[in-house]
């Protein structure tokens, strides 16, 4: 196993701790925002999974992940911006 493959799986763990994270801030804390990371983090969990395992998923479904993630953290960001 190469160092980049290490580094790529490590980072995913992480992922996976951030996404945990952030479903505890939107539970315990009762923050919406949570919520939304939560759900960009596990997208992007997905989208690395499917690279490291050569999952059989189209460019165009592989995008769309992608996309629905940077929009799910988007606006995440801006409810956290619009927090008192």
């Amino acid at each position: 196993m190469q160092v980049s493959d290490i580094v790529q799986i490590f980072a995913t763990l992480i992922e996976i701790i951030i996404a945990v994270v952030a479903i505890l801030i939107a539970m315990q804390k009762k923050k919406n925002y949570g919520w939304f990371i939560a759900l960009t983090f596990a997208l992007f969990v997905i989208f690395d999974l499917a690279r490291i395992f050569a999952l059989d998923i189209s460019a165009d479904i592989h995008s769309l992940i992608l996309l629905v993630a940077c929009l799910s953290m988007l606006y995440g960001a801006w409810l956290l911006y619009g927090e008192k």
